[in-house]
């Protein structure tokens, strides 16, 4: 199927935030803080007050902002990171606001910073945060949360810590054959969407509120909005909004402070912010750094694993780590290991989740050290990969028993593959790496009713940032057995949508799927038997075929969809054909994938040509092969991105330096390889008609395959990204 919302995409014709007209509407520009770690000394701001067009120019105290916390709209008295709010200007339209914002001048005490995991961890280094402490919720939105063996705990800058442990990993390693250690390092990245964060909201004299974003999570937002301005959640509506790309960066950030300022002005607001602010404010994918030790027996059997996992979360409390070290010692059989993981606030932008938090970082290390110990004990990579691979029954990191996954079938796959096995030209490399993602799942329902016209309403509550709209809409023709163009979805908002998780964690086809399957095939009941009393025969001797509802073996006894929902709306029958779904998932459905890459090198330069790539993944099953297959391109051109030049650079006083596209630099087409893409079923044991998600493993394994392909070109084991043309000519620091 084509998407179908492509066309009004395609033309333009899509009404996204910023395209909304509501009258009286004001516009906001913020003025953020330059420096790292700071108190506010004073804000001037009679200047930008005084310019015609100006409405207001908002403080802290101006909101009730009463003590100090950079998940606060504003900073009151204390500075936490560069980039944070410290004053909003409100006027009659956005460039008087930005003229505004410019004149606003802020007086600031420097103190002192801790700017990186290195400084943070010092015994003297300065506290970042106000209270420390664990916070796992949007781990648990993403489907990915995972429990420490012995509790988490905040020490200094740690947030929480947490360890997995299994065995005797010293004695395991000490008696390997082989032990690989090394130190690996991910940079902050951007997401890089299209559409830079935006938000207008809107509080009425019966102080309720209306929020338009574009949001992954309206649920998330409606919650966080009622809590900032102390109202009941059913005093709020959000309206979702067109995405124009969120990759996990557009869950929630700028609504509360939107709507803050909407019920200060009392008129409708909007903040849209500049492609520089959006890097400077919108929240990025946080760095890290793994140490890893891997050990091995001379037959190719793991024996031991030992890590020490760090996420600099910025000035935030963070919750990577805990994913990154369940999938270290989930992903193989390896009986013994001991993995810490630690989340560290420093002062720096707060970081959020970026597609697939937490996997990429897990598996860059641990696919890294596999591949050195193939290489070490001279073993085909993919072999070594099926030996130890784990299989359906076997432990996970938590102990929990794996459902049924296509790991070893995706490796298959891959060794057959020519791309893996075609002999190498000179200066060539061949790359091979696992990726997996555990996946999101979570309540979901769905409505459908049959119209007069014979088409299928659907109305679902959950937000279609990936073409999850046409996925549903196939699944409800063929269930119901109509054609895609006779199914339409229909978008409300929070207050009336039915409920569903939000859009993150590879969970909305997986989740809300089966509530879909279950709408649709009550509403199907219904025409049926609405219609065997029309045909004075049995419902079960009924089908749906072509928009008509057929006597079985007899075609030509049938009646139309349409004809029996008129008579249902005519109040016939028992009524409307109109059906409720819902659908609570026990488990999550995990998803693994096996990418291969092909890279020439020029051994003088460093630069590199990605010549073939191959990503194969066990879908479960394909509700729309294109939109997969689109998913899976979208998911491998970020993870070339990240592995070949994206990177939030920071200088000494922590201020962004690459805060605009001239100096970050996004993989373009004319520079990313032609993909193929080979999908593998090995059906969910909940999902719909056995899916699984897509929308994070694509970006997982990109980092390890092309730095395993470098490896194999140049004989150079790079462990720090973006890849530099340094390091890979072997003249660089970072190898």
């Amino acid at each position: 199927m084509r998407r179908i919302e492509g066309a009004d995409k395609a033309s333009g014709s899509l009404i996204f935030t910023e395209d909304m007209a509501l009258a009286g509407l004001l516009h906001a520009r913020l003025v953020l803080s330059y420096v790292a770690s700071a108190s506010v000394r004073a804000i001037h701001a009679k200047q930008a007050a005084r310019l015609p067009g100006v409405v207001a120019v908002v403080a802290a105290q101006d909101l009730g902002v009463d003590s100090d916390d950079p998940e606060l709209p504003l900073a009151r008295k204390r500075i936490f990171h560069s980039g944070q709010p410290v004053a909003a200007v409100i006027a009659e339209n956005p460039t008087v606001a930005a003229d505004a914002a410019a004149l606003v001048e802020v007086e600031y005490d420097p103190l002192p910073s801790a700017l990186d995991l290195e400084q943070a961890l010092l015994a003297d280094a300065p506290r970042v945060l106000p209270e420390t402490g664990t916070n796992d919720g949007e781990a648990s939105l993403h489907g990915a949360a995972t429990e420490a063996s012995d509790g988490a705990r905040s020490v200094g800058n740690i947030s929480s810590q947490m360890e997995l442990r299994r065995g005797d990993v010293e004695h395991a390693l000490a008696s390997s054959a082989v032990v690989e250690r090394a130190r690996f390092s991910v940079p902050r990245v951007h997401h890089g969407f299209i559409e830079p964060h935006v938000v207008t909201a809107s509080v009425a004299r019966d102080r309720s509120v209306t929020v338009w974003s574009p949001t992954q999570g309206m649920s998330v937002v409606r919650d966080a909005v009622a809590a900032s301005l102390g109202v009941d959640p059913s005093r709020v509506r959000v309206v979702p909004m067109p995405v124009g790309g969120g990759f996990g960066g557009k869950i929630l950030q700028l609504e509360p402070l939107v709507a803050r300022l909407s019920r200060h002005v009392g008129r409708p607001v909007r903040l849209q912010l500049t492609r520089s602010d959006d890097f400077l404010l919108g929240r990025p994918a946080p760095s890290s750094e793994v140490a890893l030790e891997l050990g091995a027996a001379a037959d190719g059997a793991l024996t031991g694993l030992q890590a020490e996992v760090g996420y600099d979360n910025g000035a935030a409390t963070g919750w990577h780590a805990g994913i990154t070290s369940e999938l270290l010692v989930s992903t193989y059989r390896v009986p013994h290991f001991h993995v810490v993981g630690r989340e560290v606030a420093t002062n720096k932008l707060p970081a959020t989740s970026y597609r697939a938090p937490g996997a990429p970082q897990a598996y860059f290390a641990l696919e890294s050290c596999v591949d050195e110990v193939a290489r070490r004990l001279g073993a085909d990579p993919i072999r070594l990969r099926l030996r130890n691979a784990s299989r359906q029954g076997d432990p996970r990191g938590d102990g929990s028993p794996w459902p049924a996954i296509g790991l070893t079938a995706c490796l298959q796959a891959a060794a057959r593959h020519p791309a893996y096995s075609t002999a190498k030209d000179e200066d060539e490399g061949v790359g091979v790496a696992v990726g997996s993602w555990i996946g999101g799942f979570g309540p979901a329902a769905a409505a459908c009713r049959v119209e007069p016209d014979g088409t299928l309403a659907l109305h679902l509550g959950s937000i279609d940032i990936s073409g999850s709209d046409t996925g549903f809409t196939a699944l409800a023709a063929e269930v119901f057995g109509t054609s895609p163009d006779r199914v339409r979805v229909l978008r409300t908002d929070s207050a009336t949508s039915p409920v569903s998780p939000i859009a993150a964690g590879s969970s909305t086809t997986y989740s809300v799927g089966p509530a879909v399957i279950q709408a649709v095939l009550e509403a199907r009941r219904q025409v049926l038997e609405l219609a065997g009393s029309h045909l004075e025969v049995d419902a079960a001797d009924l089908e749906v075929t072509d928009g008509e509802v057929r006597v079985k073996g007899a075609p030509f006894r049938a009646v139309s969809v349409a004809e029996m929902a008129r008579a249902a709306h005519q109040g016939k029958g028992n009524g409307p054909i109109h059906a409720i779904g819902r659908a609570a998932l026990s488990a999550a459905a995990p998803m693994f994938c096996v990418h291969v890459a092909r890279v020439k090198v020029d051994q003088l330069t460093g630069s590199l040509r990605v010549s073939r790539y191959v990503a194969i993944h066990d879908i479960g099953h394909a509700l729309n092969r294109a939109d997969v297959v689109a998913q899976i391109h979208g998911g491998v051109a970020q993870g070339l991105g990240r592995a070949l030049g994206e990177e939030l650079v920071y200088d000494a006083e922590g201020q962004l330096r690459t805060a605009s596209l001239a100096e970050y630099l996004l993989p373009t087409a004319d520079l990313t390889p032609n993909i193929e893409v080979e999908l593998i079923e090995v059906p969910s044991e909940q999902g719909p008609m056995g899916a699984r998600g897509i929308g994070e493993p694509p970006v997982v394994p990109v980092l390890a395959t092309i730095g395993n392909a470098i490896r194999d070109a140049t004989g150079r084991r790079l462990t720090s990204v973006p890849f530099s043309l340094e390091a890979v000519a072997g003249s660089g620091h970072s190898t």
